[in-house]
């Protein structure tokens, strides 16, 4: 056995990330969520609701007030804190992990290692992020007082355990997998951004993490868009009579009734705008996280 794993101070160093990850969480959903509601409602909305991300923030505006934005806020205020600890500590477990298996040799994890590190990462929180997903869409499709289902994140917890136990809740575990599948795009891109940053500019490390951070979930967001909008239509189907059994059907319908090719992006606008700001500052909370700990 290595030095390595009986240092305790070693070992720590591999899980302190899922610490370093509930700053990114926090952060990503205190900037991002006006953005994001408005992304769900144009995904998901019936067609002739909204004419487009303007028209949807003016009505949401107009009928629910500034609080509008922030419907479902709660459920992924907890559930990013989680969500981020996992994918992000995951992450760095088992970039460490890779490093130490295949690559020891190696001073920083070649570019195929950190791809499967990204994989594994997305496949690890996805079994925490549909549950949370899948509750804050549903509140944030809640227009007014007539779609109005659920009190809150609990009540909608309560009220679909009580339905069908889990079975709802994990109905978007394969379409959760499959869109953060495509954080090979996310954390490569990342990567690659930093060390250009590193190498050709004199930019701060903050700065770096902040324009690599935006950056690259720019990159990760135009690859997995369409996949995201069959993960929420899924996610927000009828309870009691699912119109999707298969994510096949959920696939033609967003082409045969949302406008072909256009449908899958819907709400493809605000999540741009969301992007930048909202994981160029959680990376950036996160790696000053790992740095204030003592971890590279």
């Amino acid at each position: 056995m290595s030095q390595d794993h009986l240092d305790p101070e070693k070992r720590e160093s591999k899980y302190i990330g899922f610490v370093a990850g509930c700053f990114s969480g926090i952060t990503k959903n205190f900037v991002g969520h006006p953005f994001d509601t408005v992304k769900v409602r144009l995904q998901t909305a019936e067609p002739g609701r909204f004419s487009g991300p303007l028209n949807c923030c003016v009505m949401t505006l107009k009928n629910e007030g500034l609080f509008g934005f922030f419907k479902g806020a709660l459920a992924p205020m907890y559930g990013w804190l989680i969500m981020d600890s996992v994918m992000l500590g995951s992450l760095h477990l088992y970039k460490q992990l890779i490093k130490d298996r295949f690559y020891p040799e190696e001073k920083k994890l070649p570019m195929p290692g950190l791809l499967v590190a990204a994989v594994g990462s997305g496949w690890t929180v996805s079994f925490v992020a549909a549950p949370v997903e899948t509750i804050k869409a549903r509140l944030q499709i809640q227009y007014d007082a007539k779609s109005k289902v659920f009190d809150g994140p609990t009540d909608c917890l309560i009220k679909l355990l009580r339905y069908d136990g889990l079975k709802t809740l994990y109905r978007g575990l394969i379409p959760t997998m499959i869109f953060r599948t495509n954080f090979v795009f996310w954390w490569g891109s990342y990567d690659l951004i930093t060390d250009a940053l590193d190498r050709y500019t004199t930019l701060s490390k903050p700065a770096v993490n902040f324009w690599a951070g935006g950056l690259g979930a720019s990159v990760f967001w135009t690859f997995a868009y369409p996949a995201d909008v069959i993960k929420q239509t899924i996610m927000t189907d009828n309870v009691a009579k699912p119109r999707f059994r298969t994510y096949s059907q959920a696939v033609r319908y967003i082409y045969t009734e949302r406008g072909g090719m256009k449908g899958f992006f819907r709400g493809y606008i605000p999540t741009m705008l969301r992007s930048f700001p909202a994981n160029a500052s959680a990376l950036a909370a996160f790696e000053f996280a790992m740095r204030l700990m003592h971890v590279h």
